[in-house]
């Protein structure tokens, strides 16, 4: 026989369930932790975004390096380098703009990842360059 049904009828209904107040400190319980866990996600999702565009610039970058030793039709130059389209470029379209600004000097070059969409959000880090001296700005705070 089952142990509860030695219960009055009226104790036994008080026995089931939960009451609103413990549901509502439930609710609350987990409001709270979303209020701490989301911003803290949507900051590091940012932040490995960002990390993806640097290493896009540092392959790009390497690119450059390899045109600028093999170009045939103006060996030790960047003049007529175009990039080329990579995985990385093609992963980050929503979220960075990689560039080739146009530079009068033919022996430097300056890469240029341009924050676009909800990346913008990462205000410290909009915009991020690396040159031919493998110089980055901004110099702190955004590479690692």
């Amino acid at each position: 026989m089952p142990r509860h049904s030695t219960y009055p009828r009226a104790l036994r209904s008080q026995l089931r369930g939960f009451t609103l107040i413990e549901i509502m400190i439930a609710v609350a319980i987990i409001g709270i932790l979303a209020a701490i866990a989301i911003p803290s996600y949507q900051k590091n999702v940012l932040k490995t975004r960002r990390y993806a565009a640097q290493s896009c610039l540092t392959e790009q970058a390497q690119f450059m390096e390899r045109y600028y030793t093999t170009n045939p039709n103006n060996p030790l130059t960047y003049v007529g380098a175009t990039l080329p389209t990579t995985q990385c470029t093609t992963d980050l379209t929503a979220y960075y703009a990689i560039s080739l600004p146009a530079s009068a000097a033919s022996a430097a070059f300056t890469l240029q990842a341009a924050a676009s969409g909800t990346q913008t959000s990462d205000s410290s880090c909009t915009t991020m360059t690396v040159n031919q001296a493998g110089a980055r700005t901004p110099a702190s705070g955004c590479w690692p």
